[in-house]
């Protein structure tokens, strides 16, 4: 787990920081995700940070989700890693090179730790809870999950004022749901989990049998095209962050919204499958950073504009 180039005996020094950093930045780079952790165009100074945060995540998560583990030992780890948390934050970090550099990002940015306890509580309902009974719920379930890292992101920019985070909930929240639509078959079949409101599957007609047996149904196309407006909307509305937000990350921002924004294109151009994951290509990509350059933003997704979507048409500034 500990990189070649950390030293476990040696105390918090500038020198073991840096290994710890490294340990985390190479961690970043070896796992794809949807956040980029290990982008160069985030700003030099933020990467190691970023990184840092990441692999605290990423570890919490995976003592969440992996392994055979039993929920009540899972529950056990977490709340043992909440405490570790604790004690980073409280310059105390143990030998692990995850909160070495933790501990470092959160007194030398003065990082609040809220966030980071969301997250961990985001990943105990991980453990505990499969269905979401509301739209409400699932929103709920974001605002541990997701919005946690934008808010992260603010601080470590310096940009963390009321209507900044405000903006970045709704861009990270729009992110999750969007994942929720890409994996609905994934997160069902590997870990049991519905994040489509129940509510609103019996209002389309939707059931469990339908996702289990991946039955492609109309019911379930119009239950996942409610979802895709709804995302899109609460992508929108948070987009103007992205050309408020100066430099490196401003951009970067813009690139993660139009991809955002383009998944969910995707997801109605292929919805004949809503069990299929849509990928970006190079053309997409092509595209995005080209909208990002020019500072564009997308409009969102109404059932009229559905068709243009699914050509990967862009209405609008």
């Amino acid at each position: 787990m500990f990189s070649e180039t950390y030293d476990s005996t040696k105390a918090m020094t500038a020198e073991s920081a840096d290994a710890a950093y490294r340990h985390c930045l190479a961690l970043a780079r070896d796992h794809y995700e949807n956040f980029p952790v290990a982008s160069h165009l985030l700003p030099r100074r933020l990467r190691g940070a970023v990184a840092a945060i990441y692999a605290f995540a990423r570890h919490a998560d995976d003592l969440a989700d992996e392994g055979e583990a039993p929920p009540a030992e899972r529950l056990a780890a977490l709340e043992d890693y909440k405490h570790r948390l604790d004690a980073a934050a409280a310059g105390r970090p143990d030998d692990d090179p995850v909160f070495i550099a933790l501990a470092d990002v959160i007194a030398r940015h003065a990082l609040p730790i809220e966030p980071l306890h969301d997250l961990l509580h985001a990943f105990a309902s991980d453990v505990t809870v499969r269905r979401y009974e509301s739209f409400e719920a699932v929103l709920g379930y974001c605002r541990y999950s997701a919005n946690p890292v934008g808010r992260l992101l603010l601080h470590l920019y310096g940009a963390a004022d009321e209507r900044n985070v405000a903006d970045s909930d709704a861009i990270c929240s729009a992110l999750q749901l969007i994942n929720f639509l890409q994996d609905i078959a994934q997160d069902y079949a590997e870990n049991g989990r519905i994040y489509l409101p129940r509510d609103e599957m019996r209002h389309y007609g939707v059931s469990e049998a339908d996702l289990a047996e991946q039955r492609r149904t109309p019911a379930l196309r119009a239950l996942v095209d409610a979802q895709i407006l709804r995302a899109s909307a609460l992508l929108c509305s948070g987009a103007p962050l992205a050309n408020r937000l100066r430099g490196r990350l401003g951009l970067e921002l813009r690139l993660i919204v139009l991809g955002g924004h383009r998944v969910l294109q995707r997801l109605y151009a292929e919805r004949a499958d809503v069990f299929a994951r849509p990928r970006l290509g190079p053309g997409d990509w092509a595209w995005m950073a080209w909208q990002a350059l020019r500072r564009r933003r997308p409009s969102a997704l109404t059932e009229g504009s559905f068709a243009a979507a699914g050509r990967g048409e862009e209405r609008g500034a």
